[in-house]
């Protein structure tokens, strides 16, 4: 492992994307445990992404046209399903309601399956670790592995560190039905334009 690597992968996880937004509005409109249940959801939402890449099905997905599209509207149809259901809820009641065990287990599955359901996620492993393989290594797959769980450790620190960012304001959205149902729509409109984006996205 280099620092090339740590310093390349804290770069790339540090930009804000689908995973951060999520965690990130789990942090404002629910509250810290929320957060952190996001920021695992997301991040074990890359090993299935990881795995493919070292196995090698990341090319089957990528060189066959139809499994590729499948999964990409399957992930758009969730992410526009998120969208409406964030502009649905966008009260400040929200905001104040205790949230139970099972509806933090529903944000930690939601994270998941954002990244699950993100067909470009095993294209980016397949191409961003090999870059940092030692050449004399005795077994790449190990290799990968080891970084990969890296790069997942570093996205669920930062991603924690973002939602814990995000509660810290959570206290003046409470007194604000205004700001906190502005904020809630503008994070909606954020998921809709999102799965708009991944829909025209090519391979």
């Amino acid at each position: 492992m280099s620092t090339e690597f740590l310093i390349t992968s804290l770069v790339v996880v540090l930009i804000p994307g689908t995973g951060v937004l999520y965690t990130v509005s789990a942090g404002l409109f629910i509250g810290a445990r929320a957060a952190v249940f996001a920021a695992i959801g997301c991040t074990f939402g890359i090993l299935p992404s990881l795995l493919a890449s070292i196995l090698g099905l990341a090319v089957v997905i990528h060189s066959s046209a139809l499994a590729f599209q499948v999964i990409k509207y399957i992930g758009v149809a969730y992410l526009l399903y998120l969208s409406w259901s964030m502009w649905k809820n966008s009260n400040a009641l929200a905001l104040k309601k205790e949230k139970s065990d099972e509806r933090l287990f529903s944000v930690m599955i939601k994270g998941f399956l954002i990244n699950i359901l993100n067909p470009k996620l095993t294209l980016f492993f397949l191409a961003f670790i090999p870059q940092f393989l030692s050449s004399n290594s005795s077994s790449y797959t190990s290799e990968m592995l080891v970084l990969g769980l890296i790069f997942m450790l570093m996205t669920l620190v930062v991603f924690i560190l973002y939602g814990l960012l995000a509660t810290s304001v959570r206290e003046y959205l409470i007194n604000s039905e205004k700001i906190s149902k502005y904020i809630q729509r503008v994070f909606a409109g954020t998921f809709a334009l999102l799965g708009l984006k991944l829909a025209f996205t090519d391979r």
